[in-house]
């Protein structure tokens, strides 16, 4: 079974939202809600800046599954990890889990009013049968049952952001760092311990 990633090349972003966007359309998503977001690096630091779409990342071990006291997430056959607003009872515990902020709030308001925790579905739906009026209503479209990959990926006009098999999306991306010469000057082992040598 393949096991589905996404993956965001920042040498190619250029910050045009154009995820984000397709994104709100698709599963129209509420305003205050973003299931995805552009996050920029090193911003006005010219020739330093990076841009990075940001999401859900389907964590193999999701650190939100680990904290929900209802086990309101589940991984499915492809590793996408979802989750099922039956269950959730909008405790917060997965926003603070959450290294990328995926899960958020649908609703501004006191502890208790915000309501059940939304999130990045890969465009994989939820727990409902899928193709219903009842899954897009909780979860939005469900592309990965019609044999399609999320629409964030398929509307970015660079091809920084990749979705799919994680083995293709490694390849795909291998790829372009030999024809460069160098990843991307977001990543790296000095950008994630700037102190050490790389030993």
């Amino acid at each position: 079974m393949a096991r589905m990633k996404f993956l965001c090349d920042a040498e190619r972003c250029i910050e045009c939202n154009a995820c984000v966007t397709a994104c709100k359309n698709e599963h129209e998503v509420p305003w205050g809600i973003n299931r995805r977001r552009v996050v920029t690096l090193n911003d006005g630091e010219v020739g330093k800046e990076r841009s990075i779409s940001m999401a859900c990342m389907h964590c193999t071990d999701a650190p939100c599954a680990s904290v929900c006291p209802v086990d309101c997430f589940y991984t499915t056959a492809d590793n996408v990890v979802l989750h099922n607003k039956d269950l959730c009872i909008g405790c917060g515990y997965c926003f603070y889990a959450c290294p990328f902020g995926a899960p958020q709030y649908p609703q501004l308001g006191n502890f208790g009013s915000r309501g059940k925790m939304d999130k990045c579905t890969f465009c994989a739906g939820g727990p409902e049968e899928d193709v219903t009026p009842a899954e897009y209503e909780k979860y939005g479209s469900n592309r990965l049952a019609e044999g399609k990959l999320p629409l964030c990926a398929e509307m970015c006009s660079t091809k920084a952001l990749l979705a799919g098999d994680g083995d293709i999306i490694a390849s795909i991306y291998k790829e372009r760092v030999v024809t460069r010469g160098y990843g991307s000057g977001a990543w790296g082992w000095s950008t994630a311990y700037p102190d050490t040598r790389g030993v």
